[in-house]
């Protein structure tokens, strides 16, 4: 049985070299020691405001420059130089690009060969290491929904009986530049529906975007044992409470169009490719619904660790929640393609559900000027010189 829900996916597959051996591992779980608070529920807007006003001076500072961010930056250092010396000298060879390679801006979402090193060539003690550097950027949340995006990559492989291609050990971390030293490095972790580039410029903050999280089956059928699982569902019920709250001129403002749009805009290669502000603008919007946006963004941020979730989430409200604009394509009625976005001078969120039924997610989340750190990295290139 053929998967043709990805098949436009695969159009744009340029480098293949997939690795179809040896597919039948498992998927280790690790309960990670969490810092302090990563259950810490979101953030009301009351307690958001408030959170702004309190780092005072300090939130106009560019990128994620707050003060709890260098303590993040270090623990990033240190758990990727351990998951480095746990690698063989080969594979080590293979997890370390150049600071300037091609590759460091060239993410994707689509089933393919990747640099780094995957799942698949990993022992456990490398994989757990592995999962420890995800818990230097993640939240609780957030290293759940990592699981639970790869958990789907198999749940795929069988519901469509094809296992070699939907591999879920075909993820990789691949490192850019020298975790150790004081020059900017990068880092990312990716595979099918999945992927997070970090940027860390040391002394100066760490860049957390562009993050994409993708779910096929959003919601698993009923003939499979993981039936109901519904990975973003979060995110989806927010977003039809909100629309549902929106009345007849505030929802024709809000509509971009009557068909969903079928994919994210501000795919790979595409990050700038926004550059007005469609939809309905915050400040026409009532407390309830304005907070209704926001609980939508906090569902991103949220998948990261708290200090860094609080630092974006400032970063988005520094710049005036008013000014916000949220844009919903297609039907209101669940179960039918649709599509929306949150977009501002901080942030754009992309979410469509319109392939396979409308049971096939795509989420990006980029902050529109430290999108790979930019912001950060002009910054450190000033101070440098």
């Amino acid at each position: 049985m053929h998967d043709h829900g990805d098949d436009h996916e695969h159009a744009h597959d340029h480098h293949g070299g997939h690795d179809h051996d040896g597919h039948g591992h498992h998927h280790h779980h690790h309960h990670h020691a969490q810092t302090a608070g990563a259950g810490a529920q979101p953030l009301s807007r009351r307690a958001l405001i408030g959170s702004v006003a309190a780092l005072g001076a300090s939130a106009a500072l560019p990128g994620m420059a707050w003060a709890t961010v260098p303590a993040v930056a270090a623990d990033m250092a240190k758990a990727v130089g351990a998951w480095l010396a746990a690698l063989s000298p080969a594979l080590r060879r293979k997890a370390v690009l150049g600071w300037s390679s091609r590759r460091r801006g060239d993410w994707h979402y689509i089933p393919r060969g990747r640099p780094g090193v995957t799942l698949k060539e990993m022992g456990a003690a490398q994989t757990k290491a592995l999962w420890d550097v995800l818990a230097t950027l993640l939240s609780r949340r957030g290293v759940q929904q990592i699981e639970g995006i790869i958990k789907l990559e198999r749940v795929l492989g069988e519901l469509t009986d094809n296992l070699e291609f939907r591999d879920p050990a075909n993820y990789a971390l691949v490192v850019f530049g020298n975790p150790a030293g004081a020059a900017p490095w990068a880092w990312r972790f990716e595979g099918h529906h999945l992927s997070v580039s970090v940027m860390v410029a040391p002394g100066h903050g760490v860049g957390v975007t562009p993050a994409f999280f993708g779910a096929n089956p959003a919601k698993v059928p009923s003939r499979h044992r993981h039936a109901g699982f519904r990975l973003l569902g979060g995110e989806e019920d927010a977003v039809f409470s909100l629309v549902g709250s929106l009345d007849g001129a505030l929802r024709a403002a809000a509509v971009i169009g009557e068909r969903s749009l079928g994919d994210i805009v501000a795919g790979p290669g595409r990050e700038d490719e926004l550059k007005r502000y469609q939809g309905v603008a915050l400040a026409r919007l009532n407390e309830a619904q304005t907070a209704g946006v926001m609980r939508i963004l906090e569902l991103f941020t949220g998948t990261l660790r708290p200090e860094l979730a609080s630092a974006a989430m400032a970063r988005v409200t520094e710049a005036g929640v008013g000014a916000l604009h949220f844009a919903w394509a297609g039907s209101p009625t669940r179960g039918r393609p649709h599509y929306f976005r949150v977009h501002g001078p901080k942030t754009l969120v992309e979410y469509d559900n319109t392939q396979d039924g409308a049971n096939h997610v795509h989420s990006v989340w980029i902050d529109p000027e430290g999108a790979f750190g930019r912001d950060l990295l002009k910054k450190h290139y000033r101070d440098a010189h």
